[in-house]
């Protein structure tokens, strides 16, 4: 028996026998050259695999479309997009003409270098953009070399899949009915499979780093999506244990659910308010089932990063149309583009920069562009007459900054005006605080903000000088450590302060281990993963207010992470016995 732990990505617990599904299945790809009469020939059975893929993946993006939302259709429409875009078949055409190689290997050394410089990338979404560009040179060499892979549509048993990377194709024809469990070496929850996997509700751990060079076919393995573990040759007493967990979290999550209607209150009248975060408009759709009162964080940028999509005003005006008219009267909050430094728009050159998370990003980028920018603000503005729309501003260092953001929108409603478009004219317009040096100066910050929007996914790593993304280093973002506590604290009353509202949109407010601490803080407003909501709200619902401001007060005189960590571990099962508050 041995236990891996990796990333839980979908939840939930699945018990059965291993089904390696492994890249080695790829066949060797042959390399030799060609004369150069040989050239044009290479080409054309190119372009005939080329025919071949569209029509594969189009039908998969039919399917998709019919059977799942519109983000994972999405993936599908990108592979259509990357098998026709011009500027990638320009840059085969003449590496095939400069090599004089034949056009499987071409295809293959291409994507490989695409693939090797995306899948470095400190960034997610470019990691992400790696596995779409893997996915289809695969199935153009294939084509080239009339191979035939097993589909996982063909499973006839029950099995819990292993894999080292799991492709979107694949995940999306698999028989979702024999696939009671994913286990995968590679991704992180953001990932295309992590998100097949929730869209279809399979329990899946992801970044397991070994898994499928350790296990045997067929092997008996539990699962467990919710703490992020996989047991090979479990004994008869952790299967016992994992299949009444198995149902336990099932009455779990379908008590939690029933929460859906009932407002997020402590036990002593204290109103919180509990959002969802999303990143696509089609999730606006899904994120009512969970009781979310409204949106508390849109990341605009996947508008600007998705492969072939634009930035253009229109389209940005339908994508915020869609999520307001879909929200009705609950309150959307739209972050401005989040990029530059790691996260480049495909209009816009890469920059060499050293140190991208310190660099050219977010409101600087905004800043540095502002006719992009002000296209944003005017979208979002003309968006507004369709529900109840905030805008805030990330990575906010200083009053400079979010002075001249406020400028640019005063600008963008000028704009409109001139236009004669309508828009509402009561907008809020909050700051991220996500800096150190924000967090320092947040009494002066809210002098000039309708609300702040804690983003604690950077302002941890900034705090502590440690990379989320770096593996050798990410121990260190502890959000109990006492620095990071104390600029929420610091953030949160000086907000209160000004009149204002704090709420928090980074991972720390959708984890159920700080729910009472943070309501001890002060904290008006969480949001989180639509999914995380049932749990906190139970937690708000089960604590006084009282009583977790006692808590947050004996946490803040911690003096180590372990220290802090320790007396709300104890508070929570004092109050939670045996763990009692979450699926």
């Amino acid at each position: 028996m041995k236990t891996y732990t990796g990333i839980p990505a979908s939840a939930g617990i699945a018990i059965g026998r291993a089904f390696l599904y492994l890249e080695d299945d790829f066949p060797e790809i042959p390399r030799y050259a060609i004369r150069k009469a040989q050239a044009d020939s290479e080409w054309e059975r190119f372009e005939k695999a080329v025919a071949e893929a569209v029509k594969e993946v189009r039908a998969l993006h039919e399917q998709a479309s019919r059977e799942m939302s519109r983000e994972q259709a999405d993936i599908f429409e990108a592979h259509l997009l990357m098998l026709e875009d011009t500027e990638f078949h320009d840059q085969l055409k003449n590496r095939l003409k400069n090599k004089l190689q034949n056009i499987e290997w071409i295809v293959w050394d291409l994507s490989h270098e695409l693939t090797q410089k995306l899948g470095a990338s400190p960034d997610p979404l470019f990691r992400e953009r790696a596995a779409d560009i893997s996915d289809v040179s695969r199935r153009l060499i294939n084509k080239l070399l009339s191979v035939t892979r097993f589909s996982l549509a063909d499973l006839k048993e029950d099995v819990i899949l292993v894999v080292h990377d799991l492709l979107p194709s694949d995940a999306l024809v698999m028989n979702k009915a024999r696939v009671k469990g994913l286990a995968m070496d590679a991704g992180s929850r953001t990932s295309h499979t992590a998100i097949l996997a929730r869209a279809f509700n399979i329990p899946a751990v992801l970044g397991l780093s070994v898994l499928s060079r350790e296990i045997k076919n067929g092997e008996k393995i539990v699962l467990n999506g919710s703490s992020g573990t996989v047991v090979t040759n479990p004994d008869r007493g952790v299967l016992v244990r994992h299949e009444g967990e198995e149902k336990q979290f099932r009455k779990r999550a379908d008590r939690l659910l029933g929460l859906r209607e009932l407002p997020a209150e402590t036990l002593d009248g204290h109103r919180i308010a509990v959002k969802a975060n999303i990143e696509f408009p089609e999730e606006a759709e899904q994120v009512s089932r969970y009781g979310a009162e409204g949106i508390g964080l849109y990341r605009s940028e996947f508008l600007f990063l998705a492969p072939g999509k634009s930035a253009e005003e229109e389209t940005q005006l339908r994508a915020y149309r869609h999520v307001l008219k879909t929200m009705g009267k609950l309150p959307v909050t739209i972050r401005t583009v989040d990029v530059g430094g790691d996260k480049i728009l495909p209009d816009l050159q890469a920059l060499d920069e050293k140190n991208p998370l310190l660099g050219w990003r977010a409101i600087r980028f905004s800043l540095a562009n502002p006719e992009l920018f002000k296209a944003q603000l005017r979208a979002i503005l003309r968006a507004s007459i369709d529900g109840n729309v905030r805008i805030m501003f990330p990575m906010i260092s200083g009053i400079e900054e979010l002075e001249r953001a406020r400028a640019l929108f005063d600008d963008a409603r000028e704009e409109c005006r001139k236009k004669s478009y309508p828009f509402a004219e009561d907008i809020e317009v909050g700051t991220m605080i996500e800096i150190p040096s924000a967090a320092m100066t947040a009494d002066i910050l809210a002098e000039k903000s309708d609300f702040f929007s804690l983003g604690t996914n950077d302002l941890i790593q900034y705090t502590l000088a440690a990379d989320r993304g770096n593996e050798k280093v990410n121990y260190l973002g502890q959000p109990c450590h006492p620095a990071v506590l104390r600029f929420l604290e610091r953030t949160i009353n000086a907000a209160h302060e000004k009149g204002i509202k704090a709420a928090m949109c980074g991972e720390l407010a959708g984890d159920p281990a700080v729910t009472a601490l943070l309501v001890g803080l002060g904290l008006d407003e969480f949001s989180m993963a639509a999914s995380s909501i049932p749990v906190v709200k139970q937690i708000i619902r089960g604590v006084s207010f009282a009583g977790c401001k006692a808590l947050a007060e004996k946490a803040l005189e911690g003096r180590s992470v372990d220290g802090v960590r320790s007396v709300i571990e104890e508070w929570m099962a004092k109050n939670f016995p045996g763990g009692r508050y979450g699926v």
